[in-house]
């Protein structure tokens, strides 16, 4: 007579070390998606478009599109994957969220600000933060700069910060003299 073997207890899934595929930010748009993504690869040096996908007929009574316009653009920008949708008017944009462009040098800053500002809303721009024409958040910034706020407590802390909160397009050389007590 064979013998019920019982069963080994499961083990909890361990969260550390786990990996995800992938993560990529998925854009909405009402109808812009491929205009969009035309528009961010043509500002990264290292990006570009991977694929379109297109409504199908089916579904028309719920998506709302002409069979054959654009549903998803698949592009990449310095090696991140992202998703534009054109899903229609239901959803916009807001500053809870934005992507960051972490710059080596002003010039950087000076370039990133210049293209991705052109055509967006002059009024939403302040201490690096900009929108472009379709209404996305981004953040221009130094790489590294978080080191100048690492101290609350610091009066260089405090001297960088005020500097920052003047600022619209930031300025790594007035930041960092403010950091160190001396004017630009």
């Amino acid at each position: 007579m064979a013998t019920k073997r019982k069963a080994a207890p499961r083990k909890k899934p361990s969260r550390r070390g786990a990996t995800v595929a992938a993560l990529s930010p998925c854009l909405w748009f009402d109808g812009q998606a491929e205009e969009a993504a035309k528009f961010y690869v043509s500002v990264f040096p290292k990006a570009r478009i991977v694929n379109v996908t297109r409504y199908p007929a089916v579904g028309k009574e719920v998506h709302g599109r002409a069979p054959g316009s654009v549903m998803t653009v698949d592009f990449v920008l310095n090696g991140l994957a992202f998703t534009a949708l054109n899903g229609g008017p239901l959803f916009k944009f807001s500053e809870a969220i934005s992507l960051q462009v972490l710059c080596r040098t002003q010039a950087e800053i000076d370039y990133y600000w210049e293209k991705l500002g052109e055509g967006g809303d002059e009024r939403a721009r302040q201490c690096g933060w900009l929108k472009d024409r379709f209404g996305l958040s981004w953040q221009v910034a130094p790489a590294g700069w978080a080191k100048l706020y690492a101290d609350f407590r610091s009066k260089a802390t405090e001297r960088a910060f005020a500097a920052m909160m003047e600022m619209k397009k930031l300025d790594i050389a007035a930041l960092k003299a403010a950091y160190k007590g001396k004017g630009a």
